[in-house]
């Protein structure tokens, strides 16, 4: 009844989050726990060589997911959401999403998977002296303007997934700080973008008289705790057609995937990290000081309170898992077997700790796409294995769960080797850790690091942004975003710590060997074997 009364008075809190494969709706109560959800399916189309989403699989998804969640509020406590506290919306980070004076798309949504930007990148990072990879905005904007393409000339404002959900929800053009760091590089001493660079970029293009300058055209940035905006009439009938959800509610600043992952992991101080495990894999430091160098392997972006962070991103994570999972149960129901997903999972991932420690000379790539780190720009996933090599369902389900850590792995030994940064522990979450134990022992192992994980881990980002609308709606605004996690949200709730086991750590170490010296054979498969 007391959840019921929170609702009905609108004490609730909404986070919403647009993954790569599933849009995710949360609710959280007064004690910022859970109490319902709501998910929309979805997939990025490969059309004309680039990954995308259209605008109506974005309207279409948002409106979906937030339908589930109402239903389950309605199905789990017999009300209606008519009002909430504060709303916030959460997408993938990077990519690009171009607008013309009269808010008109250029061309469809380029996300962060593509990978078709490596001149631009290149000729950015040479130019600021700080590393832009490929799916930064930036990046998207310069390579187009490299290629010459029609459009450029009429941008005037260009933007973010979650950007541009929010500017659809409110008509603000803004973003939290953390998904701002993923468009153009962040001062951390100003908390905005960085004013040497901007001037570096306009005299880069100053040759091409456009009748815009770069700072013009960014969102503007919007400190987490602060409202970024008011629901409109027209925004709520977007997201609930039916006209339940009433206008005038409060929306925090959109913020990208990786920031509400360091918000749902309570690792946004320093000497903490967390890693996100989903179709994609990142893992998130917190820095004490500067790196002695410019890495291509790590991104610097900030949390969402702007302090700078170090980002190993990998494209690719469980995709190719999820496949052979969907493998194994298809062959299951061809013998007239039926069993729960949630079991299936259980099962081939328990099954993985009595595998050889390094895969018995079994390696895999899950390669689905481009990984920048170990330098594809596309990708085809393999398994790899001598005569000699030992093949049965649990070494193939260890090497498929090493195969989603395998890339990170690489990205993280500069880190945490010779850049020399100090972790007290990673908190995971994401997909790959619903599954208890088994991913975590491995990341540990893999990384050195203590990982944790806690009870909430599977909520993910959608979590972390109900969280941070949470924060913005609070009535003590002298607490800060640190504080207001340690104190009112994560002491309610336990986590599991996993140490570094020294067996998997050798073998993890053998494992990876041999998938460094077979990339050769991925990029053979790449040139080889044409889509």
């Amino acid at each position: 009844m007391d959840i019921v009364k929170q609702i009905e008075s609108g004490r609730t809190s909404i986070g919403i989050e647009f993954g790569s494969t599933r849009i995710k709706a949360v609710m959280i109560g007064e004690d910022y726990s859970p109490i319902a959800s709501g998910t929309h399916d979805w997939q990025n189309r490969l059309e004309d060589g680039i990954w995308t989403y259209t605008a109506e699989d974005i309207t279409l998804g948002l409106q979906s997911a937030y339908k589930s969640l109402a239903d389950s509020v309605k199905g789990k406590y017999g009300t209606d959401i008519r009002t909430v506290s504060a709303i916030g919306i959460s997408a993938m980070m990077h990519g690009y999403l171009a607008f013309d004076k009269n808010d008109k798309l250029l061309v469809p949504f380029r996300t962060w998977r593509n990978t078709m930007t490596g001149e631009a990148a290149k000729a950015l990072t040479e130019a600021f002296g700080f590393n832009i990879p490929q799916r930064w905005s930036i990046a998207h904007l310069y390579q187009a303007i490299l290629n010459g393409e029609s459009h450029v000339s009429e941008i005037a404002f260009f933007t973010t997934l979650a950007g541009y959900v929010h500017w659809q929800l409110t008509g603000e053009k803004v973003l939290g700080i953390g998904d701002a760091s993923g468009m153009f590089p962040i001062d951390p001493q100003t908390r905005s973008y960085d004013s040497t660079m901007l001037e570096k970029f306009t005299q880069l293009v100053a040759d091409k008289g456009f009748g815009w300058n770069i700072g013009g055209i960014l969102p503007r940035i919007i400190p987490a705790g602060e409202s970024a905006g008011k629901l409109t009439e027209a925004g709520a009938r977007l997201l609930d057609p039916t006209g339940t959800l009433q206008s005038g509610i409060t929306l925090c600043a959109p913020e990208g995937d990786a920031g509400t992952g360091m918000v749902a992991t309570n690792s946004i101080a320093q000497r903490t990290g967390n890693v996100s495990a989903g179709t994609s894999i990142f893992a998130m430091a917190v820095l004490e000081k500067n790196l002695s160098k410019v890495h291509e392997e790590i991104d610097i972006v900030t949390t969402p309170c702007g302090d700078p962070v170090a980002m190993v991103h990998c494209n690719n994570c469980t995709t190719d898992l999820d496949a052979w999972v969907k493998m194994f149960d298809s062959a299951l129901k061809a013998f007239g077997v039926e069993i729960p997903k949630s079991d299936i999972y259980g099962k081939l991932y328990d099954s993985a700790l009595k595998a050889p420690a390094d895969c018995g000379g079994l390696v895999s790539y899950n390669y689905f796409s481009g990984e920048h780190v170990t330098g594809f720009t596309e990708g085809r996933p393999m398994l790899i294995r001598t005569p000699e090599s030992q093949f049965d369902v649990t070494t193939l389900m260890r090497s498929l769960i090493y195969s989603c850590m395998a890339t990170l792995k690489i990205g993280m030994d500069i880190l945490l080797g010779e850049e020399k940064v100090q972790l007290d522990k990673l908190l995971a979450h994401g997909g790959l850790f619903k599954a208890p134990i088994v991913a975590q022992r491995f990341l540990a192992s893999a990384l050195g690091v203590p990982v944790a994980v806690m009870e909430s881990a599977g909520e993910g980002g959608a979590w972390g942004i109900a969280l941070l609308a949470a924060f913005t709606a609070r009535e003590d605004t002298s607490l800060e975003l640190a504080q207001f996690l340690d104190t009112q949200v994560f002491s309610k709730f336990a986590s599991t710590v996993m140490p570094p086991d020294e067996d998997d750590a050798q073998g993890f170490a053998k494992y990876m060997q041999t998938f460094k010296a077979a990339l050769a054979a991925q990029k053979a498969a790449v040139e080889a074997i044409r889509p």
